[in-house]
C-alpha cells in the first residue's frame, strides 16, 4: 500500500489505521524526518510530486496507490503510477464553491485528470474536515471563541456546513480501499448532517467546555475588511477574507451514496467533538471529553 502525503494529518491518520490493522504501509514523503518524528514503522519512498522521475522510482511496483496530497497533483500520481494499479485520491467539496479559487480550481483539475484516465479507482471529496491531530478547524475556532465575547458572523452563520470527523473520513478511505473499481468514480463525503454554521460554532464551545457564545450579525464585506489585520494581533488565530466569504454559502450534501458504496455511517457531531478535545483544559477548569 503505497500512501503519498503519509506525513500531512489525514495521511497520517490513515497509515496510523492501516498498521494497526496490519497492513504494510510504504509511505510517500517529501521530509523523511517528518515521518519519522511520527514514530510509526515503515522506510519512506523520498519523492516530491514535482518531480516526476523521482515519483515514478518511488510508485514502481505499486498496486494500490491512496494520495493525501492536494488533488492537483493528480495527473503526476496518474503518469507516474502504473495503469493497473487501484487509485484514491482525496479531493474536497471546495470544487463546488461559487467563488472558485486554487484550491477549489486545483480540485476541479485534478478531478477531471483523474475522470478522464480511465484508471480504475475514486476520488473522495470530504467536507470540512476535524479532528486531526494539529488540525486548523475546530482547534483555531476554540481559540477565538476563547478571546472573543461576541462573535460575528455574516449572515447570522445561518449558512449549512457538514463537517466529517477525520476517523470517518480514515474509514472511508480503507473501504474505498477494499472496493474492486472498475473505472474511475467521484464521491462526496460528509457527516450525519448539515447544520447552521452558528450551531456549529455552539457545538464546538460546548465541546470545548466554553462560555455560549453570543452572535451578531454583520455583513460579510465589514468582516473581510476586519479580517486583514488579525496577522498582526499577537495570539489571535488568522481569519482570511476567502474564509468569510465562504461562510456564506451552503454546504450541504446527501450521504446516502457515501453510505451505500462504502458502509461507512458518519460520527454525530457531539460525539466527534467530544473526542477532539478530550483531555484538553478549558478557561473554567474542566476537562472535556466524558465516554461517548
Amino acid at each position: 500500500m503505497h500512501v503519498i502525503g503519509a506525513s500531512g494529518r489525514s495521511g497520517l491518520a490513515l497509515c496510523r489505521a492501516l498498521l494497526g490493522a496490519g497492513v504494510p504501509v510504504t509511505p510517500v514523503v517529501r521530509n523523511a524526518a517528518k515521518w519519522r518524528a511520527s514514530g510509526l514503522s515503515g522506510d519512506p519512498l523520498v519523492a516530491d510530486l514535482a518531480e516526476s522521475a523521482a515519483l515514478r522510482t518511488a510508485l514502481l511496483g505499486a498496486t494500490r496507490v491512496v494520495s493525501c496530497a492536494h488533488a492537483r497533483f493528480a495527473p503526476a500520481v496518474l503518469a507516474a503510477g502504473s495503469a493497473t494499479a487501484h487509485y484514491v485520491f482525496l479531493g474536497s467539496t471546495r470544487k463546488f464553491t461559487r467563488w472558485p479559487d486554487a484550491h477549489g480550481s486545483g480540485v476541479q483539475t485534478g478531478e477531471a485528470a483523474f475522470l478522464a484516465s480511465g484508471r480504475s479507482g475514486v476520488m473522495l471529496h470530504p467536507t470540512m474536515i476535524y479532528g486531526a491531530q494539529g488540525e486548523d478547524n475546530v482547534q483555531r475556532l476554540a481559540r477565538l471563541l476563547r478571546r472573543l465575547p461576541i462573535v460575528p458572523l455574516p449572515g447570522g452563520g445561518s449558512a449549512l456546513v457538514q463537517p466529517i470527523y477525520q476517523g470517518d473520513l480514515t474509514r472511508c478511505i480503507q473501504a474505498a480501499l477494499a472496493i474492486a473499481w472498475d473505472g474511475p468514480h467521484s464521491l462526496v463525503v460528509a457527516g450525519p448532517r448539515p447544520l447552521p454554521y452558528a450551531d456549529f460554532v455552539r457545538a464546538v464551545a460546548v465541546a470545548a467546555c466554553l462560555r455560549a457564545p453570543h452572535f451578531i450579525a454583520v455583513p460579510a464585506w465589514a468582516m473581510m475588511l476586519a479580517a486583514a489585520p488579525s496577522a498582526l494581533i499577537p495570539g489571535l488565530p488568522t481569519v482570511r477574507p476567502a474564509e468569510i466569504r465562504r461562510l456564506l454559502e451552503d454546504k450541504a450534501f446527501d450521504i446516502a451514496p457515501m453510505i451505500a458504496t462504502l458502509g461507512v455511517r458518519p460520527t454525530h457531531l457531539s460525539d466527534g467533538l467530544a473526542r477532539t478535545f478530550r483531555g484538553t483544559w478549558a478557561p473554567h477548569g474542566c476537562v472535556t471529553g466524558g465516554p461517548t
